[in-house]
């Protein structure tokens, strides 16, 4: 099994979403190489830690699609191809998008106000190029608006895909020096049309931006585009 870096005792989040964040870092790195397995007890001893937070997170990772468990044969890094991953992100394109126009429909002023406010971290970190900052301060705007959608079925579907996230994540950032810049123009516009209760506006335009990022992060070979 690959290597896991032991977690930082200056960090003061509980430990097991820290276990949890710092293996789906190493899965969406590749230094959890996909087939990998995944020992409880390797894991533990690499991070410093007990297995009982190792067991945890193995199993939202699961839940999150970053890794399969098997009967009598031990959990693994799931191998999630260009071709599944944009299968991934066409759904994902389609819950999120119902997310915002659920909230365009559903949101109240003092929401309304509260995703306003969300962009203003995202502005910050885009002028400052801080990309760690940036990927937080995305989370926190799509979770308010899944939040302001308030249907329980959705949230459980698109968490079942999270790890998708964590897969395209630093690909959609690299991508190009202007992405984030765009991307932010993109996000006031879905808050704006939200924000006057225009559902069709805002499932449209988050399903458009959450396309656009998967065609960056795994643009389709010219043979797969030719009949």
């Amino acid at each position: 099994m690959d290597t896991v870096a032991p977690l930082s005792i200056a960090d003061l989040a509980p430990l097991a979403q820290r276990v949890h964040a710092r293996l789906r870092e190493a899965i969406a790195s590749g230094s959890l190489a996909p087939h990998a397995r995944l020992s409880e007890r390797g894991l533990a001893e690499m991070l410093g830690v007990s297995a009982a937070p190792v067991r945890d997170a193995l199993r939202r990772l699961e839940a999150e699609g970053l890794v399969h468990t098997h009967p009598r044969r031990g959990s693994f890094v799931a191998d999630l191809g260009p071709d599944q991953l944009r299968q991934l992100g066409r759904i994902r394109a389609a819950l999120e998008g119902l997310a915002a126009g659920f909230a365009a429909e559903r949101a109240s002023k003092a929401e309304a106000a509260q995703l306003q406010a969300h962009l203003a971290p995202m502005r910050d970190a885009t002028r400052t190029q801080d990309l760690p900052a940036l990927a937080e301060a995305n989370d926190a705007l799509h979770a308010a608006i899944l939040a302001i959608a308030g249907n329980a079925v959705l949230t459980r579907t698109l968490q079942s895909i999270r790890g998708y996230d964590e897969l395209t994540r630093t690909r959609i950032l690299a991508a190009r020096p202007e992405e984030p810049g765009r991307a932010l123009r993109e996000h006031a516009g879905i808050v704006a049309a939200i924000r006057r209760g225009d559902a069709a506006a805002a499932e449209t335009r988050m399903r458009a931006h959450t396309l656009r990022s998967m065609t960056l992060a795994f643009p389709q070979r010219q043979e797969e585009t030719t009949e």
